[in-house]
């Protein structure tokens, strides 16, 4: 059974959790429900309302009020949608999309080419498509075109007819390129959420909720995100037009899984609205209606219904390939087929793009890797790190920087360096610094040619030798910002159990409350001393390990990505020691059979 309290009491809460004041990774643990007014709400509504001791204390871990949980467990989209036009501009792009309906005007969408722009892009197109208006969908080639509008597709749009150039999840510092569509006569509308300078492109609409003059309280949505409530916003003034009344209007319930998708895949807070977009979509997406996506579940190897980090681990990553090293427009045209057969035919080649572009990251991520050993052994407190070569595919950097923050727990960059010098570069950050804002401060000092993004992540362009001054602009910024990050960094336990009390029926208990991600972080568990009988390496470097309990009860535990850090060396080489484990629950389904299991993050030899 999992013991709902914590090993220490609320007397000795400043204490580590079960006294680990530093696992191998060098983490404090702290009880993130050790606080007495916590344990106070945890009870409250556990005896208000019913709810099981744990998942009421994960509830409170996540800001939930005991009168907010039943909402929180069953978010609703009725209840949590704002009227779309808190949003600014958001009239006039309705204006003028309304005005490109009735006419069946030829609507160009120029899209990003990531998980978010693609399905941004096959949501407004799908839309559009249904109520028989011309569309083309551009998303531009990661190394010829870049991210964002350019003049030279902007001009070829305009060509083939189009009349309405609408950008998503792109476009909002675009002003060159923009202002050429304006001057060959494309309208242009921008449904965006990056973070965005003062000076906006002139456009006829700029609907993004970053945007400093917006206070609709939004900033959290995706791409997508903002396309849906654009659609809501159309559906209503096309309604109150009479548009529907001699043709079907299309039912916007069913897109919310390329809305569901891009949100998780875009690692934006998974909170309020974005939840009930998660927890919607989702059950959209488990009808399999969308042959793309279920044709790219069918080529994963998923065969039990889709939860939310399948989204971020197993669909996303391969919609990402063909953007990444492939053909970018492949994501969105997998979305938007209904043939079966073409659908197959993407989702293999998308499969197939991924593995080699996982065999590319590997090689990357090694090299990164003994690079900034080298660099933090002279400089350990370098708060932000940077990584470039010549040799690596710009379409993997992205990656690479992750992997570093995640192994070295602080923003990281990585940069393919190309043969002029110039260097084209993304980054990740951790909470609390904001790589975005540092990006475009680096800009609007002249120190980079072009980036931006989000507080989490964020791509840069760089002039021929800027890699020094831009390395040095940022730990300048961020410096103070990592530091505190840093020094806050402990592993957040949510409660204990034992091998024998992690099963199939715990795991859909804590599951109520997800889905989890970005601003919702997945429950961990702790498991007490407990012995580890078996370790070895399996697939792409991750550790496949056995734990049991002091009364013999045994759990299978897997830790990805580890094998050669610090977590995967302390299991490989542990084998036959006590530990006290931390790590999520998830359900292993096989052949019918539904066991729980363990992804071990963390872990500290007992005493």
């Amino acid at each position: 059974m999992p013991l709902a309290s914590s090993l220490a009491s609320p007397l000795d809460a400043s204490r580590p959790f079960l006294d680990v004041a530093a696992s191998v990774l060098g983490r404090p643990w702290r009880e993130r429900c050790g606080d007495p007014g916590q344990q106070a709400l945890a009870t409250t509504m556990t005896q208000a309302y019913g709810l099981p001791d744990l998942l009421a204390r994960v509830l409170v871990g996540r800001g939930v009020q005991p009168a907010e949980a039943d909402a929180y467990l069953s978010p609703r989209l009725r209840d949590l949608m704002p009227d779309p036009c808190v949003l600014v501009d958001m009239e006039a792009a309705v204006d003028r999309l309304a005005r490109a309906v009735r006419a069946r005007e030829p609507v160009a969408i120029f899209g990003d080419y990531d998980v978010d722009g693609a399905s941004s892009a096959a949501l407004l197109a799908e839309y559009l498509r249904a109520l028989d208006v011309p569309v083309r969908i551009h998303i531009p080639d990661r190394i010829t075109e870049g991210y964002g509008p350019n003049v030279v597709a902007v001009t070829t749009l305009r060509e083939e007819g189009a009349g309405l150039l609408v950008c998503v999840d792109c476009g909002t510092a675009g002003h060159e390129p923009l202002a050429a569509a304006a001057a060959l006569g494309l309208d242009v509308i921008v449904l965006d959420h990056h973070g965005a300078p003062e000076a906006l492109p002139t456009t006829r609409a700029l609907v993004n909720p970053n945007r400093l003059d917006d206070l609709s309280g939004l900033g959290h949505l995706c791409a997508a995100g903002v396309v849906f409530m654009t659609l809501v916003a159309l559906a209503r003034r096309l309604r109150e037009e009479g548009v529907f009344a001699s043709s079907a209007e299309p039912r916007l319930t069913d897109f919310l899984d390329l809305v569901a998708l891009a949100t998780v895949a875009d690692v934006v807070p998974l909170t309020g609205l974005n939840r009930a977009f998660v927890v919607q979509g989702l059950a959209v997406m488990r009808g399999r209606g969308r042959p793309g996506l279920a044709a790219l579940l069918d080529a994963a190897g998923l065969n039990e219904p889709p939860e939310a980090w399948h989204l971020g681990f197993l669909v996303g990553p391969r919609i990402n390939a063909g953007g990444r090293i492939g053909d970018a427009g492949l994501g969105a045209r997998l979305l938007t087929t209904a043939d079966p057969l073409e659908a197959r035919r993407i989702a293999d080649e998308l499969d197939r793009l991924n593995r080699e572009r996982q065999a590319i990251e590997a090689q990357a991520v090694a090299e990164a890797e003994a690079e900034m050993d080298a660099r933090l052994a002279r400089d350990p407190e370098r708060p932000v790190l940077i990584a470039a070569s010549r040799e690596w595919h710009p379409g993997i950097v992205g990656l690479v920087a992750a992997r570093l923050k995640e192994r070295f727990g602080r923003p990281a960059f990585a940069f393919a360096v190309k043969p002029d010098g110039s260097a084209v570069g993304s980054g990740r950050s951790v909470v609390g610094a904001d790589l975005g804002s540092a990006v475009r401060g680096a800009v609007e000092a002249g120190l980079a040619v072009k980036g931006g993004g989000h507080a989490m992540a964020a791509g840069v362009t760089l002039p021929p030798g800027g890699l020094e001054t831009f390395g040095e602009c940022l730990a300048r910024d961020l410096t103070e910002a990592v530091s505190r990050a840093r020094a806050a960094e402990a592993l957040l336990i949510d409660g204990t159990v034992s091998a024998g009390g992690t099963t199939a029926e715990l795991v859909r208990q804590i599951q109520r409350a997800g889905p989890f991600g970005q601003g919702a972080p997945e429950p961990v568990m702790a498991l007490p001393r407990h012995r580890l009988v078996d370790a070895a390496i399996v697939g792409n470097g991750h550790v496949r390990a056995r734990l049991v309990s002091g009364d013999g009860q045994a759990v299978g535990a897997i830790a990805f990505r580890v094998a050669q850090g610090p977590l995967g060396l302390a299991l490989l080489g542990g084998i036959g020691r006590t530990f006290h484990v931390a790590g999520t629950l998830s359900c292993d389904r096989w052949r019918g059979a539904e066991r729980a299991q363990v992804r071990i993050c963390d872990l500290a030899p007992c005493g």
